[in-house]
């Protein structure tokens, strides 16, 4: 191959009138053996210039994604080509610059994916030579490589794990060393190389400590190297630099590193209580050998920004972080304890003040500070974030801190001529603390007269900060039960207000969230709010397309669900307006730099969702609804925009519930389109769709062949495909509901469906779920037709076996029993084998006889757990939900804090560990049999099927002692057969499911007589006396 064209091809790509000539040559010779390496020749040659190298690097990390891997149907790399690039790529990546070494590193990750340790023995090897030479330029590309490596077992299982542990026998002493030696040098390369190994320390320790390769001394080693970054000073010079960029100078990268190791490793390894049991003792030993040295670093990086040093944010909030939960135990407590008024007074509060940064964005950029201050993932990581959490904590935790701290804030709240941005930041205190102070009566007392005193003047405030800030707090405290009708009254007015008339967006969001928060806690907010809810939806539906805030589509749910007489006349003009902003943010998302919208998308859809649930009952206006949802439906399919796919699903269902309209039908083709296309995967998500096609218009639905061609083609099309057990289940319970809604109306499609069923059945099933719901598909076969089924199965062979199929499946169905859960389960169950035991001998299958011994044990068994599932939804039904108020725990000083949901927590994963490394022993799996026992509720019970109404008049207890009774009168010989087995205790069980039967036969004749008008006495006359247990 011309190696001369390759290179014009790639200088092409970068010329925009030639790139997709360019790029087309490309794709047609890189099939041919000998590009690929080509292509790594050209990315190595310094020749070249860097543009077209990295190009080359480019369109070779792209081949190695998508080609590398076996793939029969698609191209794969030749094996000889894919040799020269496992000989070559360490190499590479050592001598290439930053932009072109990056790209290589990806193939590293693929490769280790695909081929290690089996065909790339040698990658270990080659990274060591690197490691251990004198040249010191080739120490950071074989570093990159080794955390590739690393990164691809970071979160394997523990077994899995054995090769990376057996390259790390060498690696890490050799890392160590490096890491020790280069630490007095703070030039640009050295502490990049540093960087680099403290990023693989973090990826090899971050879900498992290999405390066999770390023992105390090795890891003390390594603390010690890792707190010595951390608590280094940054060259002087990095402070000439824009602060702005500070955080990616090398130096702060590197120190950021360390927190992270030191964090991770407390949080998960050394936070006794809060660890796994097999890091019980390693806990123990870390909180005392490491707290003070650790804690001092923290401290010391604390104390420097308290003196306005600059500290990079990541690093100040992995700082708090650590501090955060240190609080929790004594031992780290009684470091912190001296400083924590210090560490409140002078970082938590500066940190809660609006900000010069804040002021500049909020006057700038005001779009721009909205999309900071409610994006959940910069929050996460801002400092801020994790100063609400250190104060939250310590002043729940630590005795008589809150005191201290609320005698600070209102220090400041009642000092004269305060700067407001300080009042900012105590207001911002006195809000994060809102959980905490409203669960102390001391303090829960005085919380209105502290929102009129300090609050409430402040949304009428020159500076806009000032107002969304006091908005905030309101709603913070949107629980306060107030004395005062009035200071309830002024604040809502005040938050409506604001909506309509403030200038500034950050503003009005703060106070349509207050109204949202209000209208939850508040009974009395909702006659309030009333008169002026259409002029509320008005300026939220405008600020939702201004700002695309997510937050803001929770406000108009929330008053579309409380105000649903109201908004009915707005009700298409708000539908309209949403879809409308829904096609003008995917339009800009399309267009766009990148920007993720997909939360407000997802809020668009939800609240269109929440508006056409709320209309379900106003048809005409429904009818106008679907007609402007189904747009923003059909957009989503027919672009197969899958990442809104179960929020369309959800809107299917809103206008599927109640009624089919010819446009839903229409959906249907649709969904069967877009499913076709790959979407195999998102069929769990589709059933409640295709649950209301199947039930909620069942004429409609038999009107025309296609509707059932098209439910059977979905199932089969999942369960024939590997798209995952979950799938499959939901599949075969659509296929049930079928069977059971159409009864004796679709003889032509039972034996297809029987088919599919029992072919599945015979291939290797995983889960008890899937082989429960199959055999519950054809039981409902036989419910619905026994004489068919039954001919059906004898007409049928079991793959490589001469059993009869008639006769596996009926032990297998005695013999999952216990699997059947639930009610609609367990009822299927019961009712399957009454059909059976009611046909007449003659047409009975023979294979019977060898199961008929344990038909009634099997029986008893399911409706004993049919008694508690009756009387666990009973108990729900009845319960009325309990909001006590417990107030926080603070513990003394010498006392741990332990975490009750966080110890669950812990054990949870401990078990699932266990689980999925094969290691627990008999005891526990019972323990998991209980817990399964408990959970009466199967995920797929509301899926309702016929027999599942509450008028059916199926009632599988009353059928049962039908049956029984049948049998005495009518086939004695099997009647006996059945009972002769039964134990003193079985007997005992089976006449408490006749008597059971009786009273649910009572109480069914009740309820009729009360549904026709209740019961007619004709004797009038109440006696005068009464006579208990004896005659009169």
């Amino acid at each position: 191959m011309d190696l001369t064209k390759i290179i014009e091809a790639l200088q092409a790509t970068l010329l925009p009138d030639q790139q997709r000539q360019a790029e087309e040559y490309l794709k047609q010779v890189n099939k041919i053996i000998g590009f690929t390496p080509q292509l790594l020749q050209i990315v190595m040659s310094e020749n070249l210039e860097m543009p077209v190298r990295q190009a080359g690097a480019v369109f070779l990390k792209n081949t190695v994604v998508s080609h590398w891997e076996e793939d029969e149907k698609n191209f794969t790399i030749h094996e000889n080509d894919k040799q020269i690039i496992r000989e070559n790529l360490v190499q590479a990546i050592i001598a290439a610059a930053n932009p072109v070494r990056v790209q290589l590193t990806v193939c590293v990750t693929t490769i280790v994916k695909s081929d290690y340790p089996g065909r790339w023995p040698s990658l270990v090897e080659k990274i060591l030579t690197y490691l251990t030479s004198d040249q010191h330029n080739t120490w950071l590309g074989s570093l990159m490589c080794l955390y590739q490596l690393v990164k691809f077992y970071e979160y394997k299982k523990t077994e899995e794990r054995q090769s990376l542990n057996e390259a790390m026998v060498h690696f890490l002493p050799i890392v160590q060393n490096m890491l020790t030696g280069l630490f007095p040098d703070q030039s640009e390369l050295s502490v990049t190389i540093q960087k680099q190994i403290l990023k693989i320390f973090f990826a090899f320790t971050q879900v498992w400590l290999p405390m066999d390769l770390l023992t105390k001394e090795i890891f003390t080693v390594w603390m010690q190297m890792v707190c010595q970054v951390a608590d280094r000073p940054v060259p002087l010079e990095c402070n000439q630099v824009d602060e702005d960029e500070r955080p990616d100078l090398i130096w702060w990268k590197c120190k950021k590193w360390a927190l992270h190791i030191l964090t991770r490793i407390f949080e998960r390894y050394g936070s006794p209580g809060n660890v796994s049991k097999e890091y019980n003792k390693f806990a123990e030993w870390y909180i005392k050998t490491f707290s003070e040295v650790t804690l001092q670093v923290m401290l010391k990086i604390l104390d420097k920004y308290r003196n306005k040093e600059y500290i990079s944010p990541r690093v100040l909030q992995l700082t708090l972080n650590y501090v955060t939960q240190a609080i929790a135990h004594a031992v780290s407590w009684k470091v912190i304890k001296p400083h924590i008024q210090i560490v409140i007074q002078d970082i938590v509060f500066p940190l809660m003040c609006h900000s010069e940064e804040d002021e500049e964005m909020w006057q700038n950029d005001p779009l721009e500070y909205i999309r900071v201050k409610y994006d959940v993932y910069e929050e996460f990581f801002h400092p801020t974030t994790a100063a609400q959490s250190l104060l939250h904590d310590v002043v729940s935790k630590r005795k008589d801190v809150l005191e201290k701290t609320m005698a600070f804030v209102m220090s400041i709240l009642v000092s004269p001529n305060l700067d407001p941005r300080q009042k900012s930041g105590a207001l911002q205190m006195v809000g994060s603390l809102a959980e905490i102070l409203l669960n102390k009566k001391v303090y829960k007392e005085q919380a209105e007269v502290m929102l009129i005193q300090y609050v409430v003047p402040e949304l009428g405030s020159q500076l806009g900060y000032m107002r969304a800030r006091a908005c905030w707090v309101i709603h913070s405290y949107s629980e306060v039960k107030f004395k005062s009708p009035a200071n309830l009254q002024v604040i809502l007015e005040s938050l409506i207000n604001i909506l309509s008339d403030d200038k500034e967006l950050p503003v009005k969001i703060e106070a349509a969230i207050g109204i949202q928060m209000m209208l939850s806690e508040q009974e009395k907010a909702k006659d309030v709010i009333q008169p002026r809810v259409q002029k509320i939806i008005v300026e939220l539906l405008n600020l939702i397309r201004e700002t695309e805030n997510d937050d803001l589509t929770s406000v108009l749910q929330k008053i579309v669900y409380v105000y649903s007489d109201e908004i009915t006349p707005l009700a298409v003009e708000i539908t309209s307006h949403l879809a409308q902003t829904f096609a003008k943010v995917i339009e800009s998302v399309e267009s766009d730099s990148g920007e993720d919208k997909s939360i407000a998308l997802m809020g668009i859809l939800n609240t269109l969702e929440t508006i056409c649930s709320v209309m379900e009952d106003e048809k005409e206006v429904l009818k106008h609804i679907e007609g402007v949802v189904m747009n923003v439906i059909v957009y989503i399919i027919q672009h197969n925009v899958s990442e809104f796919f179960e929020e369309m699903f959800t809107l299917i269902y809103s206008l599927t519930s109640s009624q089919i309209t010819p446009n839903m039908w229409g959906v249907l083709s649709l969904l069967y389109e877009a499913f076709q296309r790959d979407n195999v995967d998102s069929f769990s998500e589709m059933m409640p769709s295709l649950h209301n096609y199947v039930t909620v218009d069942p004429v409609a639905f038999l009107a025309d062949p296609k509707w059932l061609e098209i439910i059977f083609n979905m199932c089969k099309m999942v369960l024939n495909s590997d798209s995952g057990e979950d799938n499959e289940v939901h599949a075969a319970k659509l296929l049930e509901v079928v069977l059971l809604q159409f009864k004796d109306v679709i003889d032509n499609v039972v034996p297809l469906i029987v088919q599919l069923v029992l072919h599945r059945m015979f291939r290797e099933i995983k889960t008890s779920e899937l082989r429960t719901m199959c055999l519950q598909v054809v039981i409902a076969a036989l419910y619905y037709n026994p004489i068919m089924l039954l001919n059906l199965l004898n007409g049928m062979p079991i793959p490589n076996s001469q059993t009869s199929i008639t006769g596996h499946f009926l032990k297998q169905w005695l013999n999952d029993s216990d699997y059947f859960l639930g009610l609609h389960d367990r009822k299927m169950f019961v009712l399957g084998l009454c059909t059976i035991l009611t046909l007449p001998s003659g047409t009975r299958p023979t294979e019977l006889n060898e199961i008929a011994k344990d038909i009634l044990p099997s029986l008893i068994l399911v409706f004993k757990g049919l008694k508690r599932a009756y009387e666990s939804r009973s108990k729900e039904e009845e319960e009325e939900e309990n909001g006590e108020e417990v107030e926080d725990k603070e513990v003394e000083d010498d006392e741990d804090v332990i975490d009750n949901e966080e110890d669950d927590y812990m054990r949870h994963l401990e078990k699932t560990a266990k689980a999925d490394a094969g290691d627990g022993d008999d005891d526990d799996d019972d323990d998991d049999d209980d817990d399964d026992e408990d959970c009466e509720e199967t995920a797929l019970e509301g899926y309702e099927t016929l027999l599942d109404k509450e008028d059916c008049p199926v009632e599988e207890y009353q059928v049962f002692k039908a049956v029984m009774e049948s049998l005495q009168q009518s086939d004695l010989n099997l009647y006996q057969f059945l009972t002769t087995c039964l134990t003193e205790e079985q007997k005992k069980d089976l006449d408490e499911i006749f008597r059971l039967a009786e009273q649910k036969r009572a109480a069914a004749e009740s309820k009729k007589i009360e549904q026709a008008g209740g019961y007619n006495f004709t004797n009038t006359q109440i006696p005068t006396s009464f006579c208990f247990g004896g005659a009169q």
